[in-house]
Order: structure tokens, then sequence, then C-alpha cells
């Protein structure tokens, strides 16, 4: 690695498994210090410990305000400041309009909108003190494009996307960019059985699912110096699935 992310100091969520472990990884190997938030305690802690000094681990529950004073502190305290905030926790779920409920409704909306708001609410001080500084939401390619059956995902995907923008025009002056990524079908946990996998194999131009480095390799160009002229933008890594029909 090439060192693009030394002395900068980063809180990522949703960072035990997943898009998130490998975001923080990368993180480590490009020279940052990481805060690794997740509900996922043996995990986080364990990501933590393979990652050394660099990394500390901290329980957070996205839809809890004191989790993430919680979150910011422990990076403030631990590493001095913080530069960067990853909102990369989220909720995949399913299911047609007449028996999708309103619990499932709010639960999802709760941890993939309201989250990363409280984050960005947590997170701003410490992000203006530390400028110039970054924000990178990890929204979906269902927050460019409407999926049939996937309502409260999508809502809240399109909401990511509105909210980074508005967040970009606030921020900017205060030296805090912000974007979103809209990944495509990725080989994660969030996908479920493998027969699900199958399916979105052939809904791309590339015939096949991405893997979680090949979006990371984009967060941490946003999250890094390089990316300077960068702000209130998408990044879509899906493959081509949101290009159009062939």
């Amino acid at each position: 690695m090439s060192a693009r992310l030394s002395g900068r100091v980063a809180l990522i969520s949703g960072a035990a498994s997943g898009m998130g472990a490998s975001h923080a990884r990368a993180f480590v190997a490009e020279g940052a210090s990481v805060v690794i938030g997740d509900i996922a305690d043996e995990a986080g802690a364990k990501l933590a410990a393979e990652l050394g000094d660099a990394a500390v681990f901290t329980h957070l529950d996205v839809t809890r305000g004191a989790d993430w004073d919680l979150a910011v502190a422990t990076a403030v305290e631990r590493f001095g400041k913080l530069d960067v905030l990853v909102n990369n926790a989220g909720i995949l779920d399913a299911g047609p309009i007449g028996t999708y409920t309103e619990k499932q409704w709010q639960h999802t909306l709760s941890i993939n909108l309201t989250g990363p708001f409280l984050g960005l609410t947590a997170a701003r001080d410490a992000l203006v003190s530390a400028r110039p500084s970054s924000v990178v939401n990890i929204s979906s390619a269902a927050g460019i494009q409407g999926v049939p059956g996937v309502h409260a995902y999508t809502a809240s995907k399109f909401g990511l996307r509105g909210l980074t923008k508005s967040a970009a025009l606030e921020l900017a002056p205060h030296g805090v960019r912000v974007n979103s990524v809209h990944p495509g079908g990725i080989l994660t946990p969030m996908l479920g059985a493998p027969e699900g996998t199958t399916l979105d194999r052939g809904a791309n131009t590339l015939k096949r699912l991405g893997l979680p480095e090949e979006v990371t390799s984009l967060v941490v160009y946003l999250a890094s110096t390089e990316s300077s002229y960068c702000n209130g933008a998408e990044y879509v890594v899906d493959g081509g699935m949101t290009a159009g029909r062939a």
C-alpha cells in the first residue's frame, strides 16, 4: 500500500464484517487509524485486534445518538481527531406493498437513513475541527434506480443520496466534503442465500457480482486528499447495472 491515508482518523459504521471490514483493513493498510463501529461486539473486537494499535472497536447502534457520541469521543480521545466518517451500516429486506409492514419500514429507515444523519450530527464538530475532512455515505444502486419489492431499502438509499447533497452544500464552507457511493450486487452477507446471488449475476454488463474490495478502492479515494475537488457527487460501483439496457 502507498499510505494514501497517512495520519487520517476514520470512524466506520457497520465495520465488523462485509464491506465495512474491507474498508477498515484497507484504511489501516493505507496508514489511517480506524474506529470500528458495529453492534456485532465479538466480530468487531476481533477485527480491531487483528489490525493492531491502529484500530479500536466501539459498540455502535447507528439508531442511537448516544452511541454515535461515544464513537466520536473514542476517535478523538484515542487518536486525537476525526477527519473521515464512513456511514456504511445498513440492512436490506424486501416485501410487496400490502404485506410489508410499517414496523419493517421504520426499522429499515432508522438504520439506513436516520443512522447516517445521526452520524453526521455527532461527528460534525470534530470533522470541522480536523478539516479538510471527508464523509463517505454508502448508498446503493437502489439509490439511483427503483427496485420492485424493496421499497424501504430503495427509499432509504434515495434519501441518503439526498442527505449527501444537502450536507455537502452546508459543510463545504467548513472544509468538509460529503459524497455517496452506490454499490450494485456485492458479495457480502447482506445478499443472503447463494440462490439470491446467482440471480444477481446477470443483472449487469460484467455478468458477475462485485467484491467488497472493489468498493473499498473508491472509498479510500474519497477519504483521501486525492479527491479534494469531489463534493456532493454520486459514485456508482455496479458493473454497469444502472447504465441502461443493452
